[in-house]
């Protein structure tokens, strides 16, 4: 006679109730999966096991009519992880994205999460995904912003108005009680006065719009970068202010002058060198710099214009006390993201153990016992 499995099964509703949308516990969940990066008490995919993920990417033609076709965003990407300290714990991100989805009502991506027994495989649980990853991803610069941000900072600009930086303005407040007015920037202005309608509404925090990115950037304390990869983002050194805290949780270009004056936070070296060890395996070292978030960064590092990664800061030091965060009130700060299923399986533990506190969700069977025990 076999074991019987259970696993516990938390719609997006679920989540909601355990909790997803609690700001501060999204924020102290990351800052303590960030000291586990630090430390190294932590695996993720490839052979550095710091992989960001596997992706299959489809094909620009097929000789097979049903096989789907590249497209804009078009993918399915495989994120795992152990995450050890008190969570000890297995999982798996899984999405599939493609940017026609909202057409059909749809978020661009669809994300789902498992956790897994570390030692049996046996599930835990499997959860929605779609707001655990924003919320995971908005908290990563909330850590930043508590340990790296001025804390008399009266003024945040917003560059891209979309889903995920609605959650990282949200974060970033939480730990920003000076702010005073947000400054919003999107390549659709439709969106921006959306955006500010929402964060009247429900942050209470005022503000107004622009089309021009030096004028949303001339008075900013704090700055949270997830724009759109449809136009490139360009920033001009002068345009970002002394004492400016630049968050960057999407893609953005910016003067080289900027990169190597700036006191430069990652959130992971090790993730990043994984990013150019993928780029040189990748057989097109500056094709692949183009399609991720650090290339800018990485290139001037290859030139030896910047320091090494093995030689940089990761915010889980800053943390911890072992590196140096923001060093006097004038310097400019920058914090690079780049996500990583840690966090994903840091924040869907939590939710997971206050739904078995609370009774949220469905029990699943696997099986009563095995049929090949």
């Amino acid at each position: 006679m076999g074991k019987r499995t259970e696993f516990l099964y938390l719609s997006e509703k679920d989540t909601i109730e355990a909790g997803v949308l609690d700001v501060e516990m999204c924020i102290d969940n990351a800052q303590e999966v960030f000291k586990l990066l630090s430390i190294g008490d932590y695996l993720m995919g490839g052979s550095s096991h710091n992989s960001h993920g596997l992706g299959l990417v489809f094909p620009k033609e097929s000789p097979f009519p049903n096989m789907p076709l590249a497209g804009p965003d078009r993918r399915f990407v495989a994120m795992p992880a152990y995450l050890g300290g008190d969570f000890d714990v297995c999982g798996n991100k899984w999405y599939g994205s493609n940017a026609a989805n909202p057409k059909k009502g749809l978020p661009r991506s669809v994300l789902t999460l498992n956790l897994n027994d570390k030692d049996t495989g046996e599930p835990l649980a499997f959860l929605s995904a779609n707001l655990l990853s924003a919320a995971r991803t908005g908290a990563v610069p909330g850590v930043a912003a508590r340990y790296l941000a001025r804390k008399d900072s009266e003024t945040v600009a917003v560059l891209g108005c979309g889903q995920i930086n609605r959650s990282c303005l949200r974060n970033i407040l939480s730990q920003l009680p000076k702010v005073k007015n947000i400054v919003c920037y999107d390549i659709f202005e439709t969106a921006s006065k959306k955006y500010l309608d929402w964060a009247r509404e429900e942050l209470k925090v005022d503000g107004r719009t622009t089309m021009d990115v030096q004028d949303a950037l001339k008075d900013a304390d704090v700055v949270t970068v997830a724009a759109s990869r449809l136009k490139p983002l360009y920033i001009k050194d002068e345009w970002l202010k002394e004492g400016v805290t630049l968050l960057i949780t999407g893609p953005v270009q910016t003067d080289a002058s900027y990169w190597m004056s700036t006191n430069l936070i990652y959130d992971n070296t090790k993730l990043h060198e994984t990013y150019v060890q993928e780029a040189v395996e990748s057989g097109d070292k500056e094709q692949y710099y183009d399609g991720v978030i650090g290339g800018p960064i990485y290139r001037l590092i290859d030139a030896g214009k910047m320091p090494k990664l093995q030689d940089s800061v990761s915010l889980g030091d800053v943390i911890l006390g072992q590196k140096e965060g923001r060093k006097s009130e004038k310097e400019r700060v920058t914090f690079v993201a780049c996500g990583m299923a840690a966090f994903d399986v840091g924040l869907g533990y939590a939710l997971y153990q206050k739904a078995l506190e609370k009774g949220i969700g469905t029990k699943l069977l696997l099986w009563d016992s095995p049929f090949q025990a």
